[in-house]
């Protein structure tokens, strides 16, 4: 047998030995517990403090934004997908929940060829080419909100 058979041997031997013990070491025990996963995983998201408050717990202060959100396109729609985590808030009050802002309508309606062709997406370079005429003075241009109102998207503000 030629020399550079047996070293190729003895080299592939030596991963397969390595990547074995790598494996045995750092592989979790749980692993593979229920599936291809951990199964400590389970017990280690449940013991994670909640941050997303529902759309319930929303209408128990702004009823009137969520009974014109129900009438237009965004009803179904959670209030913390365009708002962010709420449970904060929901618990105070004064602790302000962000705002919507340019890039919370673009994840949903910038342009992308996966999704469905009902759903109204924009290219934002061609769509912003320049800001609406009456919008007030020192306004940034290419907000959504100059044109669009975000509870009711048919609606012109």
């Amino acid at each position: 047998m030629p020399p550079q058979v047996l070293r190729l041997f003895l080299l592939a031997v030596g991963i397969v030995t390595a990547y074995s013990i790598a494996r045995y070491f750092l592989t979790p025990p749980s692993f593979r517990q229920y599936g291809w996963y951990r199964g400590e995983a389970l017990t280690q998201l449940s013991a994670r403090e909640p941050v997303f408050a529902g759309k319930k717990a929303c209408e128990e202060c702004h009823s009137d934004e969520i009974q014109k959100l129900l009438k237009f396109e965004h009803k179904t729609l959670s209030c913390e997908g365009c708002h962010g985590p709420g449970q904060a808030h929901a618990d105070n009050p004064d602790v302000k929940i962000d705002k919507s802002n340019y890039g919370a309508c673009l994840r949903c309606h910038e342009a992308n060829p996966s999704r469905p062709k009902w759903h109204k997406q924009i290219v934002s370079k061609a769509h912003y080419t320049e800001s609406k005429s009456n919008a007030k003075p020192g306004a940034k241009s290419g907000l959504c909100t100059e044109c669009h109102v975000p509870h009711a998207p048919s609606e012109v503000p």
